[in-house]
């Protein structure tokens, strides 16, 4: 006899923050893993939940071969896609500390230049904790085949993963420092932050004004907000948030056209290597409150 309906919601819900986390880390869309992990509950209702010995590994089946079937369709709109691809921006909240790693959009980034495949095995085996048998009953496969994935995943993305931690209180000063440098055309205060080889991504999906490629080196890059900042003239925009974005130190400010955006920074030996912004309103409708 199936369990009452109350027991399907009490079991699952615990398990829900990783489940969310997990589709995540593979759509790197939030809305796209909330509505999977909503799919994978009514699934989970559905079930003779008596037959279940791991509720986490069996959910971890359902909500990682939802998301491998959306990507089968996400792989053609990403090559389709107008300028660079971010993932939608997730801004730290309380008990989040200790995830940042995992989370970071660097790691993010570095994932989705993995097969599907690979993706799956290395966040289930390297993030999620799955042992390879449960692994390959999940993409069916054998065990060795996923250790094979695991292992390419983990050599590629182990490159992309910041060498040296930055300390929280460095993080926010070399925000202050660059949100103030960038949106004033102050060339000077930016020679002093950004790294010569740094990279500048931004997303705007077609739908907002972005650069359509990645601009690489300084020279371009603050080419890129000295031009913001004649743009503006003396105005700043809101600062509706500072802290960590992905893992990352950024903050969410409001826009003229009066949409938020998001600003993350790669900082390596005291200097920015990275910029990231996510302009593309699409990816930006859950941090809408922030300007309420």
């Amino acid at each position: 006899m199936r369990p009452p309906d109350g027991d399907a919601a009490d079991r699952f819900q615990p398990l829900r923050p990783g489940l969310v986390r997990l589709a995540y880390r593979m759509l790197g869309s939030l809305a796209e893993a909330e509505d999977v992990v909503q799919e994978a509950y009514i699934r989970w209702h559905q079930t003779d939940r008596t037959m279940i010995r791991e509720p986490g590994a069996f959910l971890s089946k359902i909500v990682t071969r939802l998301c491998l079937d959306i990507l089968k369709s996400a792989r053609v709109k990403r090559e389709t896609y107008i300028g660079p691809w971010l993932p939608e921006p997730v801004l730290e909240t309380a008990g989040d500390e200790d995830m940042s790693e995992d989370l970071s959009l660097t790691l993010m980034m570095a994932l989705e230049r993995l097969s599907p495949l690979e993706r799956a095995a290395f966040l289930l085996h390297d993030v999620f904790g799955l042992g390879f048998e449960d692994v390959a009953a999940t993409l069916d496969r054998d065990p060795a085949a996923c250790r094979q994935l695991a292992a390419r995943a983990r050599k590629n993305v182990r490159a992309d993963r910041p060498r040296y931690p930055v300390a929280r209180e460095e993080g926010e000063r070399m925000t202050d420092a660059f949100f103030a440098a960038s949106r004033s055309g102050d060339l000077t205060a930016l020679q002093s932050l950004l790294s010569e080889n740094v990279v500048a991504y931004t997303d705007g999906g077609g739908i907002r004004n972005a650069a359509l490629n990645p601009l690489f080196g300084f020279r371009r890059v603050a080419g890129l907000f000295m031009g913001v900042a004649r743009k503006s003239g003396d105005a700043l925009p809101p600062v509706l948030y500072k802290g960590l974005i992905n893992g990352l130190p950024g903050f969410v400010t409001l826009e003229k056209d009066g949409i938020v955006q998001t600003t993350t920074i790669d900082i390596e030996d005291g200097r920015i290597v990275g910029i990231y912004i996510v302009r593309n309103p699409e990816k930006l409708r859950h941090l809408s409150n922030l300007a309420d």
